[in-house]
């Protein structure tokens, strides 16, 4: 009953998606933690369990104004998160600059997940792109080109790679199929699809298909370290195909990067105090402070 009644008093704030999110909000509660977790959807908020303490909210944080209402919101209402942790996609690099901008202001702990960037496999050609205009200085003529960005840069990239013959991976939602439309992309060159989705033809069955259907030569993807990487790493370099990676933006500076399991001990356990729920002291894991 105390844990029902105190878990307001330990609680963090997790923006994630449906990448290491629910694994890391699965192992915070765990600790003794309670959650308030931020996802842009509602399919996102399918994937994370349903629990006492994990309260969801769907929408995406628009602003660096709407991320200091919702953390004033909070400390009005007694409830003051203990950390905020930023578990955005690697991409989302308004979201993570806004938010260490707010917190930074507020005096809000902040720690960011950051992904560890994938091994190259030795038999993978491919070009590290720095930037999407780096698209446009590669002679691209006869390719044969499969984008698997996203759909907000999707025009932008089909602009910059003339003289290829364009094709897209896109996650099935109108919005994509709009942007996919306005890329100059016909229906029979956009394939929908939400990765690690099951299909029942096995692992990465459905884009393998995809590729050898399109006769594809090269794709480009992103640097996300994350699942979708590495099953275009390992298709490429199994098919022979040419893999055009665009590279992660860099975190803002000052924003404490950790992967999944340093961020987790940092996180430590919230302790108790005679008056109830806590932090712990400062120094200590789970305080708010560095332990070295």
């Amino acid at each position: 009953m105390q844990d029902a009644l105190d878990w307001h008093q330990r609680r963090l704030w997790l923006i994630a998606g449906t990448g290491e999110g629910p694994v890391l909000a699965a192992a915070l509660l765990e600790r003794g933690w309670g959650l308030s977790v931020s996802v842009v959807s509602s399919s996102a908020r399918r994937a994370y369990p349903a629990h006492l303490r994990l309260q969801l909210e769907v929408g995406a944080l628009a602003s660096e104004a709407a991320m200091a209402a919702r953390l004033q919101q909070a400390r009005d209402k007694g409830s003051a998160f203990v950390w905020v942790v930023d578990a955005s996609h690697p991409f989302a690099s308004r979201v993570t600059a806004d938010l260490a901008t707010v917190c930074r202001r507020l005096g809000q702990p902040l720690l960011r997940l950051r992904r560890p960037l994938l091994q190259t496999p030795a038999s993978l050609d491919r070009t590290l792109l720095a930037d999407l205009d780096a698209l446009g200085r590669l002679d691209l003529r006869g390719q044969r080109l499969l984008f698997a960005i996203g759909a907000r840069q999707l025009p932008r990239a089909v602009a910059l790679a003339a003289g290829a013959l364009p094709f897209a991976r896109l996650l099935p939602s109108p919005e994509s199929l709009r942007r996919g439309g306005a890329a100059g992309l016909p229906a029979g060159h956009l394939a929908c699809h939400r990765p690690g989705e099951p299909t029942g033809l096995g692992e990465l069955a459905l884009e393998r298909a995809l590729l050898r259907q399109w006769a594809i030569t090269a794709v480009v993807c992103r640097q996300s370290g994350g699942h979708t990487e590495e099953g275009w790493q390992t298709l490429c370099a199994s098919l022979g195909l040419r893999l055009l990676l665009l590279a992660r933006p860099t975190e803002p500076e000052g924003v404490c990067g950790l992967d999944l399991p340093a961020l987790i001990d940092q996180l430590g356990v919230p302790a108790l105090s005679p008056d109830g729920w806590r932090p712990a002291p400062a120094g200590t894991p789970g305080s708010g402070a560095p332990t070295g």
